[in-house]
């Protein structure tokens, strides 16, 4: 997906946002604030937004000294998903279709997005209520039955987790996954309130999960600044299970079999795919088979 002129104003906020966090300075405030739209007067409109994304945030962190400035975001977003785990275990059991309610409630945690929802608390109050609202709403895209198919058929999945709190709904959704061969990938360093490693050991995941680091601290997965190793991964996938709308704008035109799990919190975004903001999606990437 490409960065549209709306994007600009967001990259703003997102930037006075985060360097609010960390420092009540003025003065730094400012100088991050110009160099930040200096940034912005430099970038290419046809690359996705999440690598000026990245760049800003780099900035932050060197300017502030602050390496994690989203840390006490992530771990409380844990936490009130940690919160909700048994009332969520009970619905996937009691379920009709206990791979459907997995799966819903694993694209609902992906409203525990700071970066597009910075002005609603992604508290436990409000997840919960998006997991009520998506366990009733439809869902966009590719029917659940396909998805289904294409889960069972798949020998090799690379699942990319978005964001800490929703990690732990990952958890709920991955045991449904019947192939033996399945690894989860999270950033590889800090990047607004995307899960990393450390969010991943605090996650509850399945006992003997596979997880790996993609070795970039882009939002989303850009493919050219990760590792080698997550790169032979992507590859050899029969399925690659993407997370959220960074994911979705860094991988929507990749020549791979990818769906995408999300919540449309921007508007720019919901217009790129065609939908509204709030939607529950389940999309196929350019990649995608066209059978089964």
């Amino acid at each position: 997906m490409k960065t549209y002129l709306e994007c600009l104003p967001c990259f703003v906020q997102q930037t006075l946002d985060a360097v609010s966090m960390v420092t009540d300075d003025h003065g730094l405030r400012m100088r991050i604030m110009r160099r930040a739209l200096q940034f912005l007067g430099d970038f290419p409109d046809d690359e996705p937004p999440p690598p000026m994304a990245a760049r800003i945030h780099r900035l932050i962190r060197e300017q502030t000294g602050c390496a994690d400035p989203y840390r006490q975001v992530k771990d409380d977003a844990n936490a009130h998903a940690h919160a909700l785990v048994p009332r969520m275990r009970l619905l996937v059991r009691n379920s009709d279709d206990p791979f459907e309610t997995a799966l819903r409630i694993a694209i609902a945690g992906n409203i525990m997005d700071w970066g597009a929802r910075r002005h609603l608390k992604p508290d436990e109050q409000l997840v919960e209520r998006t997991i009520e609202q998506t366990l009733a709403a439809p869902v966009r895209g590719l029917p659940v039955p396909k998805f289904r198919r294409r889960v069972e058929s798949a020998r090799r999945v690379l699942y990319l987790a978005d964001n800490a709190g929703e990690i732990v709904f990952d958890g709920l959704f991955i045991p449904f996954l019947p192939c033996a061969d399945v690894t989860l990938a999270v950033k590889g360093g800090p990047i607004i309130n995307d899960a990393t490693l450390e969010d991943a050991a605090q996650a509850g995941l399945p006992e003997g999960l596979r997880v790996v680091s993609t070795g970039s601290a882009i939002p989303g997965t850009v493919l050219e600044d990760c590792s080698e190793e997550f790169r032979a991964l992507f590859a050899t996938a029969d399925l690659v299970i993407a997370k959220g709308q960074a994911n979705y704008e860094t991988l929507s035109d990749a020549a791979a079999p990818v769906c995408f799990l999300l919540k449309a919190k921007c508007p720019v975004i919901a217009r790129d795919i065609g939908c509204t903001v709030g939607e529950t999606l389940l999309l196929d990437g350019a990649g995608a088979p066209r059978h089964a």
